[in-house]
């Protein structure tokens, strides 16, 4: 099974910002760190209340996963977000 790329989890939140997939939250884990749900697809996100810095993980509904910590260039979905999307993403998840 092939892993997910950064490109595949961006689309995620790409969608979410043009209100395409829908995003739900879940159990903040610790400071900073907010696991979300966009349609099946399970991400834990490093959200400090205002601004999103970087998606740490994901994971489709097929079980593929993506991680920060396994890309060789360290590609973070949230840095290919436009600004106009990264800002309606960030206001989702202020609303959370």
């Amino acid at each position: 099974m092939q892993p997910l790329s950064a490109r595949e989890v961006y689309q995620q939140l790409r969608d979410t910002a043009q209100g395409i997939r829908r995003l739900l939250p879940g159990q903040q884990l610790e400071t900073g760190l907010l696991p979300i749900t966009v349609d099946g697809w399970d991400m834990t996100l490093d959200f400090d209340g205002k601004h999103l810095h970087h998606c740490l993980s994901c994971q489709d509904p097929d079980g593929r996963a993506w991680s920060l910590d396994t890309q060789r260039f360290g590609t973070d979905p949230v840095s290919l977000l436009s600004t106009w999307e990264l800002a309606q993403v960030e206001r989702l998840l202020t609303r959370i």
